[in-house]
């Protein structure tokens, strides 16, 4: 039996061999890797964590329309709903209003606190209609979400309601401006 040692490695006939060992069983672990990675065992790949069904990111068609039932409302521009996909089909997901942005929750000022709130108060008033209808439905740049139009039986276009009442800005989907000037 050999020793690995520094010693062992000094004298030139162990410490080829050892040295010589260590190269062949890095080889054939590279080699078998290239050949069948299936061979060694991998940690295994998890997916995103998404509490809110798959954020979306299943064939939704963009010319649907979803009725969906408000779960919670997170803040001035998104809130979680339990949409039905098909007969007997439901995921539940978080949907941002398309095209606005509002004030945060967590705040950088008393401000922007004081906006998110006043948003988040005003988007429950509008969604509290309960027949919550979401249109041109796609994949927001954020995962875990969707991005809609949505309206209720009252109001045509929640987005335009909170533009309207100004609680929320324009958004292209660019940088977001700030809210403490």
């Amino acid at each position: 039996m050999v020793h690995l040692s520094f010693p062992a490695l000094a004298n030139p006939r162990r410490g080829n061999a050892c040295l010589v060992a260590c190269v062949l069983l890095g080889l054939g672990v590279i080699t078998a890797e290239f050949i069948n990675p299936n061979l060694l065992p991998h940690p295994k790949a998890t997916p995103a964590y998404r509490p809110y069904g798959d954020g979306g990111r299943q064939a939704l068609a963009a010319k649907r329309v979803y009725a969906a039932e408000v779960v919670r409302i997170i803040d001035g521009d998104t809130f979680v709903a339990r949409m039905r996909t098909e007969p007997g089909g439901e995921i539940e997901t978080r949907v941002r209003l398309r095209s606005i942005d509002a004030a945060e929750l967590h705040a950088r000022c008393s401000k922007e606190l004081r906006l998110a709130l006043a948003a988040r108060a005003a988007l429950q008033r509008l969604l509290a209609d309960g027949s919550v209808i979401l249109s041109r439905v796609g994949p927001d740049k954020y995962p875990g979400r969707i991005d809609a139009n949505v309206a209720t039986r009252s109001t045509n276009d929640i987005s335009a309601a909170m533009l309207n009442g100004g609680w929320a800005r324009s958004y292209d989907g660019g940088r977001r401006g700030t809210w403490c000037r």
